[in-house]
């Protein structure tokens, strides 16, 4: 088992910056594929972005591609998202992921929630226009 611990969220105006942490503890951290996904009031929960093991592998949604960036420290156990340029579009509940396995065999499957085993009880973030 994994357990994941969001952090970082909050109230901030459109266009600017939040960083998201998420904190794993339980099986070994770094063998694990990580991901952010989020879920807006009445809509469905998304993939935001993910990146393998290594940190060889990283994957975006094109409506926050150029603006956020996911890293790892693995000698942390600790998985950040830097979201800069926030629009109030962004205003959502974020979740952090993660996946048995180094990576994964295909592009696509890092955009499928039904890939990732483990879950965080996630974040608001609220950006205000």
């Amino acid at each position: 088992q994994v357990q994941l611990v969001e952090s970082g969220g909050g109230l901030v105006q459109a266009g600017g910056s939040l960083r998201l942490s998420c904190a794993a503890s339980g099986r070994t951290f770094s063998r694990n594929v990580m991901g952010w996904f989020r879920q807006a009031p009445g809509k469905e929960r998304e993939f935001v972005s993910a990146i393998s093991w290594s940190g060889a592998t990283i994957h975006y949604a094109d409506s926050v591609k150029g603006r956020f960036t996911i890293s790892r420290d693995n000698a942390k156990n600790t998985v950040y998202l830097q979201m800069n340029s926030l629009k109030p579009e962004d205003t959502a509940v974020y979740y952090c992921t993660a996946a048995d396995g180094t990576s994964f065999s295909g592009s696509a499957y890092y955009y499928s929630r039904s890939r990732y085993d483990y879950w965080g009880q996630g974040t608001q973030v609220t950006v205000s226009s």
